[in-house]
């Protein structure tokens, strides 16, 4: 007889699941019995997301949404409230970067854009969610943040700033959550081959240049999608429901 999943009939909302971590996230949470809403900016990637989820018998739905806008954000949440009856997990994957480059040479159209993707999402997600978690009489966020904001890399200044941000965020939002049982941690990954990781690299991915960067991490790889994944899962589960506030960072030991 199978063993439920340690998910199981738990649901879901991961933005930015289209593709990246946020994909990982949506797959791992799904074969350990979840739920899934994959919101996306970019439809085609978040419905193949979806369609490959349903095709292994999985229940999931796609909802577009922009990060940025309250209205996207407003949407989400009833969308997955009307899909699946309530929301135990949001997943605040959603984000981008500058390209690694001097801090001057950031626009200020860029930063703006980079501010609201990063952070003002997470207070859009509160908005819009945490009422749910209310009348649920509990729920958890998972921020996906960065070691960028505790081992910060030149050239990337803005970028580590607003993963500074969720940082923070996560914390007080645990302390202010927690006596309504509602969980805040985060997930600080190093960088990893993802779609951004040319972009953190400012460079072409070529060998020379990743073993520049793995240099700095000990235990000798980039990270993966599947390492955050299996983080986001473990922080999802109830047998983490006595950790709030966390960040943990997933990095081969690049933080110590």
């Amino acid at each position: 007889m199978k063993q439920p999943g340690r998910m199981e009939n738990l649901v879901a909302v991961v933005t930015g699941g289209g593709s990246g971590f946020g994909e990982a996230i949506c797959h791992a949470y799904a074969a350990e019995g979840a739920r899934i809403v994959v919101a996306d900016f970019n439809p085609e990637a978040g419905e193949r997301v979806t369609q490959a989820l349903r095709a292994a018998g999985r229940e999931a739905r796609f909802c577009r949404v922009d990060v940025s806008v309250s209205a996207d954000m407003a949407a989400l949440a009833q969308a997955a409230v009307a899909a699946f009856g309530r929301i135990d997990v949001w997943v605040n994957n959603a984000g981008m970067s500058h390209p690694n480059r001097p801090m001057l040479e950031v626009t200020e159209e860029f930063f703006d854009r980079l501010y609201q993707v990063n952070v003002k999402s997470l207070y859009l997600a509160a908005v819009h969610c945490v009422p749910v978690f209310r009348r649920q009489k509990g729920g958890c966020f998972i921020n996906i943040g960065s070691t960028a904001a505790v081992r910060p890399r030149p050239g990337l200044s803005w970028y580590n700033g607003s993963k500074g941000a969720v940082v923070l965020i996560t914390k007080s939002l645990a302390v202010e959550l927690g006596p309504e049982n509602i969980r805040v941690n985060a997930i600080n990954p190093a960088i990893a081959d993802t779609p951004l990781l040319t972009t953190f690299m400012g460079a072409p991915d070529t060998p020379e240049n990743r073993a520049r960067f793995l240099a700095s991490i000990p235990l000798g790889r980039l990270c993966t999608p599947a390492d955050v994944a299996n983080a986001a899962v473990f922080l999802a589960a109830p047998a983490s429901n006595f950790i709030t506030g966390v960040c943990l960072e997933v990095d081969g030991g690049r933080c110590v």
